[in-house]
């Protein structure tokens, strides 16, 4: 009988070692995988990292390239998610609106063309003229832009303000509170951010829920 007590202690510990190394090998394993769209981000208050995309004229744009600008309206937004194409409309007059202020808007498409065709480069070329798009549209290339910025959706905005030479995260969020129609919206997030930036007022809605379509990562 005693024996047999060692011999089920000893099975029982060998039960929880086992399940100990395979745990372990599962959180090891899940460390491993560095998906971009696992990354955190920025928060309101953080200095944003400058980048170099191709733009649909085939040049390369920085935020360094707008020299006179006290600010950007980062959107990242794309081709076929039915939520970005209801903003698209919304997303040149922000520009109309707001780059003669100093705040232009630079549209990034974070989205793999492989996984989703639709967002190709000669897709966005098209699409950029068929809407009338005033501003820059770039390609994320390799999808290195948006884990920085930690954009989880199309569309996603990040409304930045230069200060001391950095480009410091004022808002995150949404366009507005009303995807669907621009008549019903009661809430102008981006719209009263950049406003309140520009009358050097502090932002009262600094961060929202983004509403729209997951960005599609390379599989």
């Amino acid at each position: 009988m005693k024996n047999l007590k060692i011999l089920m202690a000893a099975f029982i510990a060998g039960l929880g070692l086992l399940s100990f190394t395979a745990a372990d090998h599962e959180k090891e394993g899940s460390q491993k995988v560095n998906s971009p769209a696992s990354s955190k981000g920025y928060e309101v208050g953080d200095a944003a990292a400058d980048f170099k995309l191709k733009n649909i004229d085939g040049k390369m744009v920085s935020l360094s390239d707008f020299k006179s600008a006290k600010g950007f309206i980062v959107v990242f937004t794309c081709n076929h998610c039915p939520y970005a194409k209801k903003y698209e409309d919304r997303i040149v007059e922000l520009d109309k609106k707001f780059k003669n202020q100093g705040y232009p808007v630079i549209a990034v498409n974070p989205n793999d063309p492989n996984v989703q065709p639709e967002d190709g480069y000669k897709q966005m070329i098209d699409r950029a003229k068929e809407k009338g798009f005033t501003f820059p549209y770039l390609v994320d290339e390799g999808q290195k832009v948006y884990p920085l910025y930690g954009a989880t959706k199309t569309p996603h905005v990040f409304v930045l303000k230069k200060e001391n030479g950095k480009n410091i995260v004022k808002y995150i969020g949404a366009i507005d509170n009303n995807y669907e129609n621009p008549n019903d919206v009661s809430e102008y997030y981006v719209q009263d951010a950049v406003n309140a930036l520009i009358k050097g007022e502090s932002v009262k809605m600094d961060k929202t829920v983004a509403i729209g379509c997951t960005i599609k990562v390379k599989k």
